[in-house]
């Protein structure tokens, strides 16, 4: 299979390093499996222009982009920019038109594509992603929720595959995002460069998410946050948040849905589990008296969420 690797000026350097390491790995160890070796990656580094910057300045030299239409993967890094306001900007300049048409162009052409962490919105931004479901930074998820509406956006996924386009979680995702595309032509290949690399299968972005930054993103979301963390060990009721916070409950619903992807119980579950864990790393109380300070009378319920959103 030839994969083309599409290297944009402020490519983040261990993103781009990533998806190269895992696929050269792959070519090095492919020999390794038993019976027949699986066809060799033909990488390829393209780019708009035959040289480009990391986004810690690094020189990266490619071929021209053209390499890319007969290609049977095309790659695109993260970006480096990690400002939500700066990122939109960025992927909707004219400086990236060239890049969008690629994407776009390959989408039409059925070829399979894959990005990671940042480098999500520029394939949302090209339109590649509507009427598909993704994953990105979970960090990022309420302003990729916000801004691209036509895309199923599944923060928690470390991976997701849609229709021919996979698309993987935050930064240290494209090792993730590598791995899968080693395992869609040998699971044994994948398997074996897991090994050799020391990375651990992780399906889950969830264990590394910090509901408290998603939720700053959205002020009433923010306050309803605040409202809940100062009562965590007590019985919560939604009418009464909303009450409390000046709207009505179908308003906090909503706004909760738009900008998180979840409901306000969702939430307090969350921030339940997100303190339970803290107790637990921190201290060695038994996981009854855990429970208890975050709000349930038996320990069943939250061994029931930290098995569902922890595994």
């Amino acid at each position: 299979m030839k994969v083309a690797v599409l290297a944009l000026d402020g490519v983040f350097d261990s993103g781009i390093s990533a998806v190269l390491d895992v696929l050269h790995t792959a070519n090095a160890l492919r020999r390794e499996l038993p019976g027949a070796a699986p066809p060799a990656f033909d990488i390829r580094t393209v780019g708009v222009r035959r040289r480009v910057r990391s986004g810690l300045g690094h020189r990266i030299d490619t071929e021209p982009a053209h390499e890319a239409e007969d290609a049977g993967l095309l790659v695109l890094p993260a970006l480096t920019e990690r400002r939500p306001a700066a990122l939109l900007e960025t992927v909707a300049a004219p400086g990236q038109r060239t890049a969008r048409r690629i994407l776009a162009e390959a989408r039409e052409r059925r070829t399979p594509l894959a990005s990671s962490c940042t480098g999500t919105f520029l394939l949302a931004e090209s339109g590649v992603l509507d009427g598909l479901r993704a994953t990105t930074s979970w960090w990022l998820a309420p302003v990729f929720r916000e801004r691209y509406r036509r895309v199923t956006l599944e923060e928690t996924r470390m991976v997701a595959t849609s229709d021919g386009v996979t698309t993987a979680g935050a930064a240290f995702g494209h090792l993730d995002l590598a791995l899968t595309l080693v395992a869609g032509r040998s699971p044994a290949l994948a398997d074996l460069v897991r090994h050799y690399l020391v990375v651990d299968d992780r399906a889950s972005q969830a264990a590394y998410m910090i509901t408290g930054a998603m939720a700053r993103h959205e002020p009433l979301v923010a306050a309803f946050e605040r409202w809940v963390r100062a009562r965590i060990e007590e019985p919560l009721s939604i009418a009464d948040a909303a009450r409390d916070l000046g709207v009505s409950e179908r308003t906090l619903q909503r706004t909760m849905a738009r900008t998180l992807g979840r409901s306000p119980i969702r939430l307090v579950q969350d921030l339940r589990v997100e303190q339970a864990e803290h107790l637990l790393r921190t201290t060695a109380l038994p996981l009854a008296a855990v429970a208890r300070r975050v709000g349930y009378e038996s320990p069943g319920p939250l061994r029931a969420l930290l098995r569902r959103g922890r595994g």
